[in-house]
């Protein structure tokens, strides 16, 4: 049973990953290249945290 809690967190984390993807590239036109490489792999790396700083750092400011 403690398989399906892996599953569900790494579904997770690429929901996250997916979003920051498409959110950067569609929708942040003047960000550099350089940001949005970091920003896709801190979400890569660090998953829904990643993608949580992505929204307060770049959505909110």
């Amino acid at each position: 049973m403690a398989w399906a809690w892996w599953v569900m967190g790494l579904v997770v984390a690429l929901l996250s990953l997916l979003w920051v993807v498409y959110d950067v590239f569609k929708n942040q036109k003047d960000m550099s290249t350089a940001r949005k490489g970091f920003w896709i792999v801190l979400t890569l790396l660090f998953g829904v945290i990643g993608a949580g700083v992505y929204y307060v750092v770049e959505k909110r400011s």
